[in-house]
């Protein structure tokens, strides 16, 4: 192994240490919103790509994820901020409550899947509803994925994808 690799190899597995301390860290903050709510949940931790993952899991969580998600949403600002106040560093963290952030990835990706061959047919752009980063970034993932172009346009809260055929 070069010095480079090494090196590299190295820079990993500390980005790897630092996300699972992002989780650790996340978790606790968590934890302790659930011991003032007075809510039931267990956490479970992990690191899905260059991003720590905390999932809250159990009782029923509804009033954590809220209407839409977005106090959820909320919640997962609320846990990046408190990472970034004990690590210095701003985190990319996940953070899902009763599973559902997975349930949307999937109902996302079916529309994601949809509107792309819609727009192979007929050529012409679509325009989709707003929504959050989190929802935009899996729409986008799945556009990319048929061979197709998409783009985000408008100003949060307000802000959707495109889909283009080029």
């Amino acid at each position: 192994m070069s010095q480079a690799e090494a090196e590299t190899a190295e820079t990993v597995k500390v980005d790897i240490k630092a996300l699972e301390q992002e989780g650790e860290i996340a978790a606790d903050y968590i934890e302790g919103l659930l011991d003032i709510a007075d809510l039931d949940g267990d956490i479970d931790m992990d690191v899905e790509g260059e991003r720590a993952l905390v999932s809250v899991v159990g009782a029923t969580l509804d009033e954590l994820v809220g209407r839409k998600g977005e106090v959820l949403e909320a919640l997962q600002e609320l846990t990046r901020l408190a990472v970034h106040r004990r690590t210095g560093e701003r985190s990319r963290l996940m953070l899902d409550v009763g599973g559902f952030r997975e349930r949307r990835r999937s109902e996302l990706s079916k529309l994601g899947t949809e509107v792309g061959e819609e727009v192979k047919r007929t050529g012409e752009p679509k325009a989709l509803s707003p929504m959050t980063p989190f929802e935009r970034k899996v729409v986008h993932d799945t556009i990319a994925a048929l061979g197709l172009r998409s783009e985000s346009e408008g100003e949060e809260p307000n802000r959707y994808v495109v889909v283009y055929a080029e």
